[in-house]
């Protein structure tokens, strides 16, 4: 009977001493996942982010991460920005999404507020093996990829602002990371993204304002980016069918992988954060403006040539139309709430909307000196 009781006695010792170090293990793991927190900073995100904030950090110097938390801190302060410029306390909308191929997203929108009609701001964060029409369609531009599976990730945001104001104007960026795994085990990467304007009533001041954000931020880091990502533009938001530029340009580079890996993050990173303060300024100064019928209707048969480019040519629209497991919803997030389209609709030479065509048709120089006389 007494060996019994020690028996007992040293088991019941042992699952005492087992308690208390579950106990005292659970604790060190809640203290270690708020410090994680902390660090990464969560509560200022519109969301969780879509990998595990343990792994973000135990993997914090892996540009996979250090891209997924940038993007995540350059949305909230985009939407709370933006927030800021509703009279009525409109608020985004947050819808956080995982997609069973991999990874997921925190897609961020507002409709019908008083002074964005509709904006969207989303963060994808996806990985899995490249579908054969995205494979097809890098190939087209000289990327030489490898015949077989292809495992990849990708981390990105996007935003597409739609005003209700037709004097402010509608702006769009996006800017991504990409992984491709080889089958030799090669990891190929690259960085690509950029901003541009689209209004529908020419301003020139607003018009230089913006480029010139552009391009300070560019001047940080190499002063050939801006020239030659500004004439990237140009051609890359092209409505061939239309023979017209979709907006006034802005940035657009793609397979930028020089000097450095560092290099590279750091102007994505620059030029993500430069957006807030090339438009803002925008649209305290125009949201207020009287307008009528006439400018509406113009505003909507613009809005119409958004829809047409970024159906027709977007390279990131066609990119997400083709993974597998896409969230359409996200992906046709761009599109504005109502858009027109008329018959031969032409406006004429001398009125402000032709003043805006001509600018389409032939790109400006926003920056260029005026010549001396």
């Amino acid at each position: 009977m007494a060996a019994t009781f020690n028996v007992f006695r040293q088991t019941g010792a042992v699952l005492v001493t087992a308690g208390l170090v579950t106990a005292f293990s659970l604790r060190k793991a809640n203290m270690e996942s708020r410090a994680i927190a902390r660090k990464i900073n969560v509560s200022n995100f519109m969301a969780l982010p879509i990998t595990p904030i343990d792994k973000l950090t135990k993997e914090s110097n892996d540009m996979r991460s250090r891209m997924e938390v940038m993007i995540m801190k350059v949305q909230a302060d985009l939407c709370r920005v933006l927030e800021g410029e509703e009279n009525f306390g409109k608020k985004f909308k947050v819808d956080r999404w995982e997609r069973n191929e991999g990874g997921g997203g925190v897609t961020c929108v507002l409709q019908d507020g008083d002074t964005f009609e509709k904006a969207g701001v989303n963060v994808s964060v996806v990985s899995g093996l490249l579908p054969p029409g995205a494979v097809q369609q890098m190939r087209s531009r000289g990327r030489k990829l490898s015949d077989g599976d292809l495992p990849f990730f990708a981390a990105g945001i996007s935003c597409v602002i739609h005003p209700r104001n037709p004097f402010v104007p509608t702006i769009h960026f996006n800017y991504r990371y990409f992984e491709l795994i080889e089958p030799n085990g090669n990891k190929i990467w690259w960085f690509g993204g950029g901003t541009d304007l689209t209004p529908y009533y020419l301003n020139g001041d607003d018009a230089k304002h913006f480029h010139k954000t552009l391009k300070d931020a560019c001047d940080e880091h190499d002063k050939s980016y801006y020239p030659r990502f500004k004439e990237w533009c140009d051609k890359y938001f092209f409505i061939t069918h239309r023979k017209e530029c979709r907006g006034i340009g802005g940035i657009f580079f793609d397979d930028l992988e020089t000097p450095t890996q560092e290099d590279c993050f750091e102007f994505v990173t620059t030029c993500a954060n430069a957006v807030a303060p090339s438009y803002v300024p925008i649209v305290k100064k125009h949201k207020n403006d009287a307008y009528g019928d006439r400018e509406r209707t113009w505003q909507l048969l613009r809005r119409g040539r958004y829809v047409e480019f970024n159906l027709i040519y977007d390279r990131g629209t066609k990119f997400g139309l083709y993974t597998p497991g896409a969230r359409y919803e996200s992906i046709l997030m761009s599109l504005p709430l109502i858009a027109r389209w008329e018959y031969m609709h032409e406006p004429s030479a001398e009125s402000e909307e032709g003043i805006l065509m001509k600018v389409l048709k032939s790109p400006v120089d926003w920056l260029k000196p005026p010549e001396k006389n």
